[in-house]
């Protein structure tokens, strides 16, 4: 069922310029639209559009598979020469790995292509999926009991993981543009009276209670868990305005 808003009429995150929501659609069906809402996304929330320097070469991606031994997956190259140097859209919080830092992990499971901030995950494809143009992403938690560590379902396609990679990392943008709140009861409830479910998959594959995203008027919202909101302001003034339509202790605010 559509929010009270929609209801009404009302397209909350819609600019003159960009649709984040209708791009989002068209983002999460296959590569060619996930790049195209990447560029889309980079415009018009980071203010910088994806110019010739924000990727990596095809001399950097042959020399990361002359390294290895091995073919990198045609998504994978295709996000490293689109975006791959850009910083603020890939690691602002957990690192994507650049061509020279890709490797196989120690049981010859998957390449590496991305580790969380505090060394807690990595993120990878299984090598006898290199071959598939778009493959499947893994999470593997770094454990105590280094026995019980496995590759996990986190998302169905690469494509799909580095759309996700774009928009969490903005999460972790500059203070002013975003914030954090325990979702409890009345919290809950504002967030779905003031703000639309966005098109992208609940994930990890699989999680009964994954991560879901939200966008409320040029508000991006992440809910983790069904208790935790992540949110990221295209502006400070928007970000002030979320926090007046979901009420409760941010921190930062």
């Amino acid at each position: 069922m559509p929010s009270p808003g929609l209801r009404h009429g009302y397209r909350p995150g819609i600019t003159q310029a960009f649709d984040l929501a209708a791009s989002l659609a068209e983002g999460v069906e296959g590569r060619s639209g996930a790049w195209a809402f990447i560029r889309g996304f980079a415009a018009h929330w980071t203010g910088t559009a994806l110019g010739g320097d924000a990727g990596w070469t095809e001399a950097d991606l042959d020399a990361a598979e002359e390294r290895l031994g091995l073919r990198l997956p045609v998504a994978l190259r295709e996000a490293y020469l689109l975006f791959g140097r850009r910083r603020e859209l890939t690691s602002n919080h957990d690192r994507l790995l650049d061509p020279a830092e890709l490797y196989v992990d120690e049981a010859k499971e998957a390449l590496v292509v991305r580790h969380e901030n505090q060394g807690a995950a990595s993120w990878g494809i299984l090598l006898d999926s290199l071959q598939d143009d778009d493959p499947a992403v893994f999470i593997r938690l770094d454990l105590a009991d280094k026995s019980a560590e496995r590759w996990v379902d986190w998302l169905e396609r690469l494509s799909l993981c580095f759309v996700e990679i774009v928009l969490s990392e903005s999460l972790h943008a500059d203070e002013e543009l975003c914030d954090f709140l325990d979702l409890y009861g009345d919290e809950a409830e504002a967030l779905e009276a003031n703000s639309v479910r966005l098109p992208f998959p609940e994930y990890p594959t699989g999680d009964e209670d994954g991560t879901r995203w939200f966008l409320a008027r040029d508000v991006l919202l992440r809910v983790d868990g069904g208790a935790a909101l992540l949110a990221r302001g295209r502006t400070a003034d928007d970000l002030d305005r979320v926090r007046d339509l979901i009420p409760g202790d941010w921190l930062n605010g």
